[in-house]
Protein backbone atom coordinates (compact mmCIF):
# COMPACT_ATOMS: atom_id res chain seq x y z
CA UNK A 1 0.00 0.00 0.00
CA UNK A 2 1.24 4.07 -0.89
CA UNK A 3 1.53 6.59 1.91
CA UNK A 4 -1.50 8.48 2.41
CA UNK A 5 -1.41 11.85 1.17
CA UNK A 6 -0.68 14.10 3.98
CA UNK A 7 -3.61 16.60 4.39
CA UNK A 8 -2.93 20.33 4.31
CA UNK A 9 -4.59 23.43 4.72
CA UNK A 10 -4.28 26.91 4.50
CA UNK A 11 -5.33 30.16 6.79
CA UNK A 12 -4.89 33.55 5.40
CA UNK A 13 -4.69 33.21 1.35
CA UNK A 14 -3.70 36.95 0.63
CA UNK A 15 -0.31 37.57 -1.25
CA UNK A 16 1.66 34.78 0.44
CA UNK A 17 -0.85 32.47 1.80
CA UNK A 18 -1.85 32.04 -1.62
CA UNK A 19 1.27 30.74 -2.31
CA UNK A 20 1.41 28.22 0.12
CA UNK A 21 -1.81 26.98 -1.51
CA UNK A 22 -0.74 26.72 -4.79
CA UNK A 23 2.74 24.82 -3.74
CA UNK A 24 0.74 22.19 -1.42
CA UNK A 25 -1.61 22.01 -4.43
CA UNK A 26 0.92 20.62 -7.08
CA UNK A 27 2.85 18.86 -4.45
CA UNK A 28 3.20 14.91 -4.43
CA UNK A 29 1.98 12.87 -1.42
CA UNK A 30 -0.05 16.14 -0.18
CA UNK A 31 -3.98 17.34 -0.43
CA UNK A 32 -5.07 20.21 -0.34
CA UNK A 33 -7.81 20.39 1.44
CA UNK A 34 -9.23 23.36 2.22
CA UNK A 35 -8.42 27.47 2.05
CA UNK A 36 -9.69 30.12 4.64
CA UNK A 37 -9.52 33.70 4.99
CA UNK A 38 -11.21 36.58 6.42
CA UNK A 39 -12.03 37.71 3.02
CA UNK A 40 -14.77 35.12 1.68
CA UNK A 41 -14.37 36.20 -1.91
CA UNK A 42 -10.53 36.24 -1.85
CA UNK A 43 -11.21 32.38 -0.24
CA UNK A 44 -13.37 30.96 -3.15
CA UNK A 45 -11.41 32.73 -5.77
CA UNK A 46 -8.01 30.58 -4.67
CA UNK A 47 -10.18 27.78 -3.81
CA UNK A 48 -11.31 27.55 -7.18
CA UNK A 49 -8.48 28.14 -8.81
CA UNK A 50 -7.33 25.13 -6.98
CA UNK A 51 -10.50 23.27 -6.75
CA UNK A 52 -10.33 22.99 -2.93
CA UNK A 53 -12.71 23.64 -0.40
CA UNK A 54 -13.04 27.50 0.62
CA UNK A 55 -14.32 28.07 4.30
CA UNK A 56 -15.40 30.37 6.52
CA UNK A 57 -14.05 29.67 9.68
CA UNK A 58 -10.90 28.14 10.47
CA UNK A 59 -12.45 25.82 12.91
CA UNK A 60 -14.08 24.48 9.69
CA UNK A 61 -10.30 22.21 8.92
CA UNK A 62 -9.95 20.80 12.23
CA UNK A 63 -10.37 17.44 12.03
CA UNK A 64 -10.30 18.05 7.82
CA UNK A 65 -6.34 18.25 7.89
CA UNK A 66 -2.95 16.88 9.42
CA UNK A 67 -1.08 20.12 8.96
CA UNK A 68 -1.79 24.25 8.34
CA UNK A 69 0.36 27.32 6.97
CA UNK A 70 -1.01 30.00 8.85
CA UNK A 71 -0.22 32.97 6.87
CA UNK A 72 -3.05 35.53 9.01
CA UNK A 73 -1.56 38.69 10.14
CA UNK A 74 0.94 38.73 12.90
CA UNK A 75 -1.59 39.91 15.91
CA UNK A 76 -3.37 36.36 15.20
CA UNK A 77 -0.53 33.81 15.20
CA UNK A 78 -0.86 33.33 18.55
CA UNK A 79 -4.71 32.89 19.05
CA UNK A 80 -5.02 30.84 16.24
CA UNK A 81 -1.92 28.70 15.88
CA UNK A 82 -2.32 28.05 20.13
CA UNK A 83 -6.03 26.24 18.61
CA UNK A 84 -4.52 24.42 16.04
CA UNK A 85 -1.34 23.18 18.14
CA UNK A 86 -4.18 22.33 20.44
CA UNK A 87 -5.78 19.83 18.28
CA UNK A 88 -2.69 17.84 17.38
CA UNK A 89 -2.45 19.64 13.76
CA UNK A 90 1.01 20.44 12.89
CA UNK A 91 1.66 24.25 11.59
CA UNK A 92 3.85 26.32 10.01
CA UNK A 93 3.72 30.01 10.84
CA UNK A 94 4.78 32.57 8.82
CA UNK A 95 7.31 35.42 10.32
CA UNK A 96 7.57 35.98 12.89
CA UNK A 97 5.92 33.80 15.60
CA UNK A 98 3.74 35.81 17.26
CA UNK A 99 4.18 39.79 18.61
CA UNK A 100 4.99 38.78 22.27
CA UNK A 101 7.46 36.38 23.58
CA UNK A 102 4.36 34.94 26.26
CA UNK A 103 2.76 34.16 22.79
CA UNK A 104 5.91 32.08 21.58
CA UNK A 105 6.59 30.54 24.51
CA UNK A 106 2.60 29.22 24.43
CA UNK A 107 2.98 27.86 20.79
CA UNK A 108 5.96 26.26 21.74
CA UNK A 109 4.65 24.81 24.86
CA UNK A 110 1.71 23.37 22.91
CA UNK A 111 3.49 21.76 20.08
CA UNK A 112 5.74 20.30 22.35
CA UNK A 113 3.08 18.51 24.51
CA UNK A 114 0.92 17.74 21.53
CA UNK A 115 3.93 16.23 19.79
CA UNK A 116 3.29 17.78 16.63
CA UNK A 117 5.55 20.06 14.36
CA UNK A 118 5.86 23.94 14.90
CA UNK A 119 7.77 25.44 12.00
CA UNK A 120 8.41 29.45 11.58
CA UNK A 121 8.87 30.80 8.12
CA UNK A 122 11.97 32.44 8.13
CA UNK A 123 12.54 31.46 4.03
CA UNK A 124 15.34 33.08 3.56
CA UNK A 125 16.90 29.64 5.76
CA UNK A 126 16.27 27.74 2.11
CA UNK A 127 17.75 30.72 -0.07
CA UNK A 128 20.17 28.72 -2.38
CA UNK A 129 22.63 31.93 -2.30
CA UNK A 130 23.13 31.28 1.64
CA UNK A 131 23.95 27.36 1.38
CA UNK A 132 26.36 28.38 -1.16
CA UNK A 133 28.16 30.69 0.95
CA UNK A 134 27.23 28.84 4.08
CA UNK A 135 31.11 26.95 4.38
CA UNK A 136 32.51 30.24 3.85
CA UNK A 137 30.63 31.90 6.75
CA UNK A 138 33.07 31.18 9.57
CA UNK A 139 34.00 34.16 11.93
CA UNK A 140 32.03 37.50 10.60
CA UNK A 141 33.31 40.47 12.05
CA UNK A 142 30.70 43.22 10.26
CA UNK A 143 27.47 42.22 8.45
CA UNK A 144 25.47 44.98 6.76
CA UNK A 145 22.40 43.70 5.81
CA UNK A 146 19.93 45.61 3.94
CA UNK A 147 16.20 45.08 2.94
CA UNK A 148 14.24 47.67 1.12
CA UNK A 149 10.90 46.80 -0.25
CA UNK A 150 7.81 49.11 -1.61
CA UNK A 151 5.11 49.70 0.62
CA UNK A 152 2.95 46.37 0.78
CA UNK A 153 -0.10 47.29 1.64
CA UNK A 154 -0.45 44.46 3.93
CA UNK A 155 1.90 43.39 7.35
CA UNK A 156 1.32 46.94 8.41
CA UNK A 157 0.12 45.79 11.44
CA UNK A 158 3.45 45.59 13.28
CA UNK A 159 7.03 47.47 12.31
CA UNK A 160 8.99 47.21 9.87
CA UNK A 161 11.17 45.35 12.30
CA UNK A 162 9.13 42.76 12.88
CA UNK A 163 7.53 42.52 9.21
CA UNK A 164 10.34 42.91 7.07
CA UNK A 165 14.11 43.41 9.33
CA UNK A 166 13.18 39.75 11.46
CA UNK A 167 14.39 37.90 8.24
CA UNK A 168 17.82 39.37 8.61
CA UNK A 169 17.65 38.95 12.62
CA UNK A 170 17.01 34.82 11.93
CA UNK A 171 20.18 35.16 9.73
CA UNK A 172 22.39 37.10 11.95
CA UNK A 173 21.42 34.38 15.00
CA UNK A 174 22.11 32.11 12.57
CA UNK A 175 25.63 32.94 11.44
CA UNK A 176 26.72 34.50 14.26
CA UNK A 177 26.02 32.07 17.21
CA UNK A 178 27.27 34.61 19.90
CA UNK A 179 25.21 36.60 22.58
CA UNK A 180 23.94 39.61 21.99
CA UNK A 181 25.81 42.44 24.31
CA UNK A 182 24.41 45.71 22.92
CA UNK A 183 21.95 47.42 20.60
CA UNK A 184 21.17 50.60 18.85
CA UNK A 185 18.22 51.75 16.89
CA UNK A 186 16.08 54.20 15.03
CA UNK A 187 13.28 54.62 12.98
CA UNK A 188 10.43 56.56 11.99
CA UNK A 189 6.62 55.96 10.73
CA UNK A 190 5.91 57.31 7.23
CA UNK A 191 3.07 55.62 5.73
CA UNK A 192 1.14 53.65 8.55
CA UNK A 193 1.00 54.00 12.31
CA UNK A 194 3.95 51.94 13.35
CA UNK A 195 7.91 52.68 12.00
CA UNK A 196 8.47 51.91 8.24
CA UNK A 197 12.44 52.26 7.68
CA UNK A 198 14.21 51.39 10.53
CA UNK A 199 17.97 50.90 11.45
CA UNK A 200 19.53 48.85 14.25
CA UNK A 201 23.42 48.32 15.05
CA UNK A 202 24.23 45.07 16.48
CA UNK A 203 27.13 44.10 18.70
CA UNK A 204 27.76 40.61 20.00
CA UNK A 205 29.81 39.29 22.61
CA UNK A 206 32.20 37.51 19.99
CA UNK A 207 33.02 41.05 18.77
CA UNK A 208 31.05 40.94 15.76
CA UNK A 209 28.61 44.24 15.04
CA UNK A 210 26.04 44.24 12.28
CA UNK A 211 23.90 47.30 10.79
CA UNK A 212 20.92 46.43 9.43
CA UNK A 213 18.49 48.97 7.43
CA UNK A 214 14.89 47.55 6.58
CA UNK A 215 12.56 49.67 4.73
CA UNK A 216 9.19 49.30 2.96
CA UNK A 217 8.58 52.25 1.60
CA UNK A 218 11.11 51.72 -0.78
CA UNK A 219 10.99 52.49 -4.40
CA UNK A 220 13.13 49.44 -5.33
CA UNK A 221 13.33 45.81 -3.83
CA UNK A 222 16.49 45.08 -2.42
CA UNK A 223 17.64 41.87 -0.04
CA UNK A 224 21.16 41.88 0.64
CA UNK A 225 23.38 40.96 3.56
CA UNK A 226 27.49 41.71 3.20
CA UNK A 227 29.70 39.66 5.71
CA UNK A 228 33.30 41.23 6.59
CA UNK A 229 35.75 38.57 7.79
CA UNK A 230 39.40 38.45 9.00
CA UNK A 231 40.56 36.91 5.22
CA UNK A 232 37.56 37.56 3.35
CA UNK A 233 34.39 39.27 2.42
CA UNK A 234 30.75 37.44 1.02
CA UNK A 235 28.20 39.75 -0.58
CA UNK A 236 24.92 37.61 -0.46
CA UNK A 237 22.07 38.99 -3.06
CA UNK A 238 18.85 36.52 -1.58
CA UNK A 239 16.86 38.08 -4.51
CA UNK A 240 19.22 37.52 -7.26
CA UNK A 241 20.64 34.36 -5.90
CA UNK A 242 24.03 35.04 -6.13
CA UNK A 243 26.89 35.39 -3.96
CA UNK A 244 30.39 37.22 -4.49
CA UNK A 245 33.58 36.09 -2.43
CA UNK A 246 36.84 37.97 -2.20
CA UNK A 247 39.66 36.56 -0.33
CA UNK A 248 43.19 37.15 0.36
CA UNK A 249 45.71 35.31 -1.52
CA UNK A 250 49.30 35.69 -1.92
CA UNK A 251 48.75 37.56 -5.18
CA UNK A 252 46.49 40.07 -3.65
CA UNK A 253 42.66 40.06 -3.31
CA UNK A 254 40.54 37.46 -5.72
CA UNK A 255 36.85 37.75 -6.41
CA UNK A 256 35.12 34.71 -7.62
CA UNK A 257 31.04 34.39 -8.09
CA UNK A 258 30.21 31.12 -6.48
CA UNK A 259 28.60 28.87 -8.04
CA UNK A 260 24.32 28.62 -6.92
CA UNK A 261 21.43 26.17 -7.54
CA UNK A 262 19.09 28.72 -8.04
CA UNK A 263 15.98 27.19 -6.24
CA UNK A 264 12.94 28.78 -5.22
CA UNK A 265 13.13 29.03 -1.52
CA UNK A 266 9.52 28.82 -0.35
CA UNK A 267 8.72 25.68 -2.34
CA UNK A 268 11.66 23.98 -0.45
CA UNK A 269 10.26 25.43 2.94
CA UNK A 270 6.95 24.20 2.73
CA UNK A 271 8.93 20.70 1.37
CA UNK A 272 10.83 20.32 4.73
CA UNK A 273 8.14 21.10 6.81
CA UNK A 274 6.21 18.18 4.72
CA UNK A 275 9.37 16.41 5.40
CA UNK A 276 9.90 16.98 9.37
CA UNK A 277 6.06 15.74 9.59
CA UNK A 278 6.33 12.64 7.58
CA UNK A 279 10.23 12.02 9.42
CA UNK A 280 8.93 13.05 12.81
CA UNK A 281 11.60 15.16 12.94
CA UNK A 282 12.72 18.90 14.10
CA UNK A 283 11.70 21.20 12.07
CA UNK A 284 14.62 23.48 9.76
CA UNK A 285 13.37 26.52 11.50
CA UNK A 286 12.13 25.81 15.42
CA UNK A 287 9.42 27.50 17.75
CA UNK A 288 12.46 28.26 19.28
CA UNK A 289 14.43 29.41 16.65
CA UNK A 290 11.57 31.61 15.73
CA UNK A 291 11.34 33.50 19.47
CA UNK A 292 14.89 33.75 19.66
CA UNK A 293 14.57 36.51 16.00
CA UNK A 294 11.41 37.56 17.59
CA UNK A 295 13.16 38.55 21.34
CA UNK A 296 15.38 41.01 19.30
CA UNK A 297 13.20 41.85 17.53
CA UNK A 298 11.49 43.20 20.25
CA UNK A 299 14.55 44.19 22.09
CA UNK A 300 15.30 46.63 18.76
CA UNK A 301 11.74 48.06 19.05
CA UNK A 302 12.11 48.36 22.71
CA UNK A 303 15.56 50.90 22.00
CA UNK A 304 13.75 52.79 18.88
CA UNK A 305 11.05 54.00 20.77
CA UNK A 306 12.90 54.99 23.83
CA UNK A 307 14.40 57.79 21.89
Amino acid sequence: MGISPLRVGVIGVGHLGSRHAEIYAGMPGVRLSGVCDANPTRAREVAKRLSCPALRDFRQLLGQVDAISLAVPTTLHGAIGRVLLHRGVHVLIEKPIATTLGQADALIREAARQHVVLQIGHVERFNAALHAARKYLTHPRFIEVHRLSPYPFRGTDVSVILDVMIHDLDMLLLLVRSQVTRVDALGIAVLSKSEDIANARVRFASGCVANLTASRISDESIRRIRVFQEDSYLSIDYKAQAVELAHKTRAGIRRVNLPVNQRPPLQDELAAFIHAIRAKQRPVVTGRDGRAALALALRIEQTMRRR
